[in-house]
């Protein structure tokens, strides 16, 4: 039996769930704004890199734009409630990937974060890391869903142990391969949906003391990496070493102005800012369309996280509020890093612009947490939407040649 409030459950003869409506408009417009994230980012993808690399950069993103677009309506037509019935499934696979990446392959810039698959013509660079943060998001919100009444207690069975220390592998597993930005960034994105989901605020403590325990290590023993964590305070104190990106970021914001100095015109991505098509290619974006182009940025990326939250407010299952919850933030948060990273108002860590950056992995999850977005606002519209495009999907494989003779044959 499905969770939440179904048609026929309604008060007052209502045929219809509460906000299926605005669910369905909100969804149409996340979709603009994410075509609108997505063209602009291969559009600034061409102008970063084409002095650098002709038009491979933009052939390369462009296949994953067409292949996490393929996930994303794969998403969408399975559901989110049937995905997030595999979450087991998912978890185990991501924490596999991540072995292979932290034992099997070479560190590249010194960390152990990606798996290389050679095709003909092509490396195919893999970040199980991402896939990992989602498959966390689907365990999480589908076990708080499911033990609402008891996830919160300190107990092996149906209550807090068994999802904190699912937790704690996959995070770990992501920290072993030394990516510290997306292990930060996963666990806040766990806690953030147990919180809604109804977590204890006591339970903070345990994190708190262990975030501060690790501070002071830095602190006291680690000048080296503590040095690196606060070169961005006074970045022109560090521009030849560890401030290099942050200083030449801030030297392309700058130089842009109001209006920047021109499509594919940026002095800086030649030979000042290394790596710009990554994580620092909105500096790009600053120094050549300038700061009236930044802010209007950052509200897209503003409808971005309130037509998500609205989604999940109007979602008719427990699953569906704290996993449409935590998908939206985590995609909202990334962004939010990004620009505090690139603007000198965080430490300089690798974290890519959502949408926008160049890195197959990012954007493929992207687009799929965008899918499974869609399914929970379809499914607030209509309860079992997906049954009727998968009853298509069946009838027209069973029309094939092949399958047609396979069964005449059978």
């Amino acid at each position: 039996m499905r969770e939440g409030i179904l048609p026929e459950e309604l008060p007052g003869g209502l045929t219809d769930p509460p906000g299926a409506a605005d669910s369905m408009v909100y969804a149409r417009r996340l979709v603009v704004v994410v075509a609108l994230l997505t063209v602009f980012g291969l559009t600034m993808l061409y102008s970063t890199s084409y002095n650098m690399a002709g038009v491979k950069y933009f052939q390369n993103q462009l296949m994953w734009v067409v292949l996490g677009s393929a996930g994303a309506f794969a998403a969408f037509v399975i559901g989110y409630r049937r995905l997030a019935s595999w979450s087991g499934l998912w978890v185990a696979a991501a924490v596999l990937l991540l072995v292979i990446a932290a034992t099997c392959f070479p560190a590249i810039n010194g960390a152990h974060r990606w798996i290389r698959i050679r095709i003909p013509g092509m490396v195919l660079s893999i970040q199980p890391s991402e896939f990992a943060k989602l498959a966390l998001a689907l365990f999480v919100a589908r076990y708080c869903s499911e033990n609402l009444r008891t996830f919160s207690e300190f107990r092996w069975k149906s209550g807090l142990l068994p999802v904190a220390g699912v937790s704690a592998l996959v995070l770990g597993c992501i920290l072993a391969g030394r990516d510290f930005g997306t292990t930060v960034l996963t666990a806040t994105m766990a806690f953030m949906i147990m919180m809604v989901g109804g977590l204890y605020l006591r339970y903070l403590l345990v994190p708190a003391v262990l975030a501060a325990a690790a501070g002071a290590f830095i602190y006291f023993l680690d000048p080296m990496r503590m040095a690196r964590v606060t070169s961005f305070l006074e970045p022109e104190l560090y521009a030849k070493t560890k401030g290099y990106q942050l200083y030449n970021s801030l030297l392309a914001l700058g130089s842009g102005n109001w209006f920047g100095i021109g499509f594919m015109e940026s002095r800086l991505k030649a030979k000042y800012l290394p790596e710009a098509h990554t994580d620092f290619i909105l500096a790009i974006v600053g120094e050549e369309l300038g700061l009236v182009a930044m802010l209007l940025l950052i509200v897209v990326y503003g409808f971005f996280a309130w037509y998500g939250m609205k989604i999940s407010l109007n979602a008719n299952s427990r699953l569906g509020m704290l996993l449409g919850f935590g998908l939206t933030m985590v995609i909202t948060l990334q962004a939010v890093i990004n620009l505090a990273v690139i603007t000198g108002s965080a430490p300089t860590k690798g974290m890519p612009a959502p949408f926008i950056s160049y890195g197959g992995s990012n954007m493929m999850v992207c687009l799929i947490a965008v899918g499974l977005l869609l399914s929970i606002a379809a499914d607030t519209a209509n309860p079992g939407y997906n049954e009727a495009y998968l009853e298509a999907i069946r009838r027209r494989l069973a029309a094939l040649p092949l399958v047609s003779r396979r069964r005449r044959n059978g």
